[in-house]
């Protein structure tokens, strides 16, 4: 959509008071959250461990509605859309199924660095302990680029949706919207990047909602689902979809379809395994709970993309040809690239009502997702750089300084390197597809540093960099055989991004397995990792031999806060003295959450991937009207059991904190005017 076509439908003022309105809004939220948290609660955010992991004591429902907001990024929704406008209603499946195993395997991930690691803050620091500085600092770079690309793709999808609702510069858009979100996390770290996280995921599950029942049950253009079931089929005789059964929108077997899933396998793990933000989740969370968490969130984000794309995908489809509709004779190429399919079909059903919730649904997609890479690359860059490589012996009070400072710089880092991407002319669809194939390599090595005592420091190091080398050599061959060129527009295109996506991810792990195998290492014991961040382990000894009265909420008295003090006092004389071994106790619990784990990832992956759509695709299936009308309804029905899960559970397991912030604040109002009347009147006797 184009700034003149969009500012038709909302005023500049309207993209300048979302982007800087709503983001200070949640800054002064944060505010009163941190103040709360500080008064009533044991986790004052002025600690490092705090700020960067939650106190490791995050509940499973908001670590799974963190995973769904982390997740949901801007391209989530836009690149769903998208290529359900390219390839039908498969798309949407095929993009969800794509992006939800990475997050099972990550229950697996996340049990192990319970084990290995208990009281790390990054997935790098393992990497440290294990394979020392050069690999630690290759990975960190790795780690890096991730988070760069994921995070200046979020704005890359969510300017340009501004841009054409409203006619807002586009670069002052990359630069202002991160604003709001560098404030709030700064004041509140990670774990106000949970709350924020799930205030947005709500507003998220509020305004998918809303769209699919006005689409399929108020719209006129629709006609509800025997309506839009007509609207596609007559789509798919006058615009065929070029490798899909009888051309039909409305078929899994899809060859572009099937294809661009596997990218997104390929790509998916990548931006999950080497991001930060998502190990940094499993830190936060409790051992106990950590599989069940990112089991759930799996779960629950699989609905969105699934559901948000058959709602705006399907009804740009079915409009584009309709006279309300903005791009007369459907989208070009470069309005499909630049994620505008969702928001075209906003418009048209919903006018500009329709295109401020659609504003307001990707604002709050890209801040929270925004949020979550800027405490994990705050982590990296002060934990694996700062700590590791510049001041081994930092204190907490510089830690969270250094924390503060990184956030306010890779806010300005991603806004940067956004205008760049548009400056040279690379779409988000060309990004999302690439971008696998320049870190994917490393994947294999970093779950085999998690999961694999024996793999090696050169197994790691040569199947990273291995599998950068083949994915970019494959991704080139292929465009310039296929095509007969190497530009954008041909290294954009879905089989030299296949081509590089696989071989990226797959010769890292080959090449690390082999290199493992020829000379193990079997002297590796886990020790090392059991031992990173000690002052933590110490430290939550010392608090647990405190009594109950110290580590209530709310005790601010001169006794506790000195027994306090005494604890942490007494952490450094300490740190020499800790055993390394787990209990046995909660080594057979983790065990037992490890297998349970494993096999619920593979069995969810198993039906996700190839229980539900290989027999649809090798059967031809062009779907019924009944059969479509029950795909929708279950989307919606998969859609409330994740608004249950990310908005309903997090509330109910925070029921004791709510009432103890609660209690403190009666007591602080009333028992202060019982304290000062009774001062007034012993004044008065006196």
């Amino acid at each position: 959509m184009s700034s003149t076509t969009g500012a038709n439908v909302l005023t500049q003022g309207t993209g300048y008071g979302v982007v800087l309105g709503i983001g200070f809004v949640f800054a002064i939220i944060m505010m009163g959250l941190s103040t709360l948290q500080n008064r009533y609660t044991t986790y004052k955010i002025s600690t490092s461990e705090e700020f960067n992991t939650a106190s490791r004591s995050v509940k499973p429902g908001l670590i799974a509605s963190g995973i769904v907001s982390a997740w949901t990024w801007a391209a989530t929704l836009l690149q769903s859309s998208t290529v359900t406008y390219e390839y039908g209603l498969c798309a949407g499946y095929y993009y969800a199924a794509g992006a939800t195993i990475q997050i099972f395997v990550m229950a697996v991930l996340a049990v192990r660095v319970k084990q290995i690691a208990p009281y790390c803050h990054t997935f790098l620091e393992i990497i440290h302990a294990r394979y020392g500085n050069t690999a630690h600092f290759m990975f960190a770079t790795f780690g890096l680029v991730v988070n760069l690309i994921v995070s200046s793709m979020l704005l890359l999808g969510g300017s340009a949706v501004v841009n054409a609702f409203t006619g807002m510069n586009i670069y002052a858009a990359n630069f202002l919207i991160p604003l709001g979100v560098c404030i709030y996390v700064i004041l509140g770290g990670l774990r106000a990047t949970f709350l924020c996280d799930y205030s947005h995921t709500l507003i998220l599950m509020i305004l998918i909602f809303y769209f699919f029942f006005w689409t399929y049950t108020r719209a006129d253009l629709i006609g509800g689902f025997e309506g839009m079931y007509n609207l596609l089929q007559q789509a798919s005789i006058e615009r065929p979809v070029a490798g899909n059964q009888d051309g039909s929108y409305l078929t899994l077997k899809s060859n572009y379809g099937l294809t661009f899933m596997i990218i997104q396998i390929t790509g998916g793990f990548g931006t999950v395994m080497l991001d930060q933000g998502y190990w940094q989740r499993a830190i936060a969370s409790e051992a106990k709970t950590a599989v069940r968490a990112y089991l759930m969130g799996g779960i629950a984000w699989f609905a969105v993309p699934l559901t948000f794309s058959s709602i705006m995908g399907l009804a740009a489809v079915a409009l584009a040809n309709s006279p309300s509709f903005p791009y007369p004779g459907g989208l070009t190429a470069a309005e499909i690239n630049a994620g505008l399919a969702a928001p075209a079909g906003v418009v048209t059903l919903l006018g500009s009502g329709g295109a401020a919730a659609m504003l307001i649904l990707l604002f709050m997609a890209v801040t929270s997702a925004a949020s979550s890479e800027m405490i994990a690359t705050s982590s990296i860059l002060t934990f694996d750089l700062y700590q590791i490589h510049f001041k081994p012996d930092a204190s907490p009070e510089s830690l969270i300084r250094v924390s503060h400072i990184m956030v306010a710089v890779w806010a300005l880092v991603m806004s940067s390197v956004a205008s760049l991407w548009i400056g040279i002319g690379v779409s988000l669809n060309w990004l999302f597809l690439f971008s696998g194939t320049l870190f994917t390599g490393a994947v294999g090595p970093v779950i085999f540093s998690v999961v694999w005592r024996q793999q090696t420091k050169e197994a790691a190091i040569s199947g990273a960099l291995g599998g950068v080398v083949v994915g970019i050599i494959a991704w080139l061959t292929v465009a310039k055989t296929y095509y007969g060129e190497l530009t954008i527009a041909t290294t954009g295109l879905m089989y030299p991004n296949l081509a590089g996506n696989l071989g990226a991810c797959c010769s890292g792990a080959i090449i690390s397995a082999v290199v493992t195998l020829i000379k193990p290492d079997n002297e590796f014991d886990w020790s090392a990792t059991k031992r990173i961040n000690p002052r933590a382990r110490e430290m939550d000894r010392k608090q647990a031999t405190l009594p109950d009265s110290a580590s209530g909420s709310g005790s601010d008295s001169p006794v506790e806060k000195e027994k306090q003090e005494g604890a942490t006092a007494d952490v450094a004389s300490a740190i020499d003295d800790i055993t390394i071994d787990i209990p046995a106790e909660e080594y057979a619990e983790l065990q037992k959450s490890l297998k349970v784990a494993t096999w619920a990832s593979l069995t969810l992956t198993f039906i996700v991937l190839f229980l539900i759509p290989i027999p649809m695709f090798l059967s031809h299936y062009v779907f019924s009207l009944n059969f479509f009308r029950g795909w929708i309804i279950i989307c919606v029905m998969w859609l409330f059991v994740a608004a249950g899960i990310t908005s309903v559970l997090p509330l109910w397991e925070s029921r004791a904190a709510i009432k103890d912030i609660f209690l403190g604040m009666i007591r602080d109002m009333f028992g202060g005017a019982a304290r000062k009347s009774a001062i007034a009147t012993s004044n008065t006797d006196a």
